[in-house]
């Protein structure tokens, strides 16, 4: 598909991703042509949202960023949970918001106000674009009500003292997308038994308030005042934005198994269509120490812990390039310091040709030029190959082939997914002139005190960790200055 931008038409290859309901790679093929909607789970606001929770806002604005530069018109949409997630998947416990609020002493509006924003704040901290539409579950619980109703109208829910439930009996796909096997499902503990439920898979389409409770969050409805389960949420603001069905719909792959399999079930019931969703993407996990990253087991890594650090957020975003999405990856300190080191060089490289060309992002269309751009869109077309993709950008800013003109053309090009905002990078300069960040000149001012003071060993070290960032120390008769290596 030919997309037009940065003054050249490119012409990126049939984009193909990983469905995970087919369990295979497939061919993107668009509901309605040349547009593309995007449903991805969004935050639960009751707490900060950690760095895994960030890969996976990473992987969907990676997604939207390449269909975008494929010419698609794209929708997408991000939701906000703010009632209705309970302590576990299952159905038992209290909403995770208001058991919030019940511990810090803070109004159910101030805490999702809070942690909302810091959502949206970290996101653009990563380089993430804004998402077209942002609903959150409160202000779609009139819709949540009329899915339970047309679902009970249809025979696929019963009432028990606890709320109304989704009868999966009726449903006899429900299995299928997860692999699940229904008789084990208890023993595994995915689900924990309510008294009355029929089967230990049935989930909360409405939870009921007990006598006696008043509840900060709580609606009337045909079955009594209660708030909506988590699962009907999604599947009323994902049609609500995008209709049904659906193209793709992002999340972790933590959501496999409960949440997502019961979206489809609850969704294909009421809206009476299969699939829901053309294509289903999973990201897998962001590993520390063997575990993934998650809040439960004491996680709480967030961007303010790499700022803390010294470490730009954007390195995260690098980091996370540096992994295919369907693979877990394993997170330190030191290996997102290392991103940090890398996009430093990248930038570096990058902004020198910039300035070369004055901006021109026109290039000469070489033929070595053309290679490189092809092979770097074909990658992404291959179910998002952001890896190879970064190492093609990353030979690009170094490739003694290429001019100043077509380095430029063909990283300005690529920015467009990788979103590390070259355009608008500040102007180191080149050679001998170069203009450092503060960071850089401290180290530099510091070798010079260690020569002068005759610690070379020192100075050593310093040279070699200026090298390492990506920086040549040049000495010169008026002094030391640096250059991008």
């Amino acid at each position: 598909m030919a997309a037009i931008g940065h003054d050249r038409e490119v012409t990126i290859p049939p984009i193909h991703l990983h469905d995970t309901r087919r369990r295979a790679v497939v061919p993107f093929e668009p509901i309605r042509e040349g547009r593309a909607g995007i449903y991805t789970c969004g935050p639960t606001v009751y707490g900060p949202q950690h760095l895994g929770n960030m890969r996976s806002q990473l992987m969907a604005d990676l997604l939207r960023r390449v269909l975008e530069a494929a010419g698609y018109e794209v929708t997408h949409v991000i939701n906000i949970t703010d009632v209705g997630h309970l302590v576990s998947d299952a159905d038992e416990g209290d909403d995770k918001v208001e058991a919030a609020a019940a511990r810090t002493g803070e109004t159910v509006a101030e805490i999702t106000e809070r942690w909302t924003e810091q959502w949206r704040s970290d996101r653009r901290r990563v380089g993430c674009l804004e998402p077209h539409l942002n609903p959150r579950a409160t202000d779609h619980i009139a819709g949540q009500i009329e899915m339970v109703r047309t679902l009970e109208a249809k025979g696929h829910t019963y009432v028990i003292d606890d709320g109304v439930y989704f009868d999966t009996a009726t449903f006899p796909r429900y299995a299928d997308f997860a692999g699940l096997n229904l008789d084990d499902l208890e023993a595994t503990g995915r689900v924990e038994n309510v008294a009355d439920k029929r089967h230990p898979a049935d989930f909360a389409l409405w939870k009921l308030t007990p006598p006696g409770v008043t509840r900060l969050q709580e609606w009337d409805s045909p079955w009594g005042r209660g708030f909506p389960g988590w699962h009907v949420e999604c599947s009323v603001m994902a049609d609500d934005a995008l209709g049904h069905p659906i193209d793709i719909h992002t999340g972790g792959v933590d959501h496999i198994r409960v949440h997502h399999t019961n979206e489809i079930a609850q969704s294909e019931c009421a809206f009476d269509l299969h699939p829901w969703v053309r294509i289903w993407m999973h990201h897998e996990f962001l590993d520390v120490g063997g575990e993934k990253v998650s809040k439960s087991k004491g996680h709480v890594l967030v961007v303010d812990s790499l700022v803390e650090r010294g470490i730009d957020p954007l390195a995260f975003r690098y980091f996370f390039l540096q992994a295919h999405y369907r693979q877990q990856q394993a997170f330190t300190f030191e290996l997102v310091e290392a991103a940090g080191t890398a996009l430093r060089r990248l930038t570096q490289h990058a902004v020198a040709a910039r300035d070369e060309v004055g901006g021109d992002v026109s290039g000469t269309g070489s033929a070595r030029a053309e290679q490189l751009r092809g092979e770097f869109w074909a990658a992404l077309a291959d179910d998002l190959n952001a890896p190879r993709a970064l190492a093609i950008a990353s030979t690009v800013a170094r490739d003694g082939e290429l001019g100043a003109a077509d380095r430029w053309s063909l990283l300005a090009d690529f920015d467009r997914v990788l979103g590390f905002g070259l355009a608008d990078a500040p102007a180191t300069g080149s050679g001998e002139g170069a203009v450092v960040d503060e960071r850089v000149a401290a180290r530099l001012a510091e070798r010079q005190e260690a020569r002068a003071a005759k610690d070379f060993a020192t100075a050593d070290r310093i040279r070699d960790e200026l090298a390492a960032d990506g920086w040549e120390i040049v000495d010169t008769p008026d002094g030391p200055t640096v250059r991008p290596r």
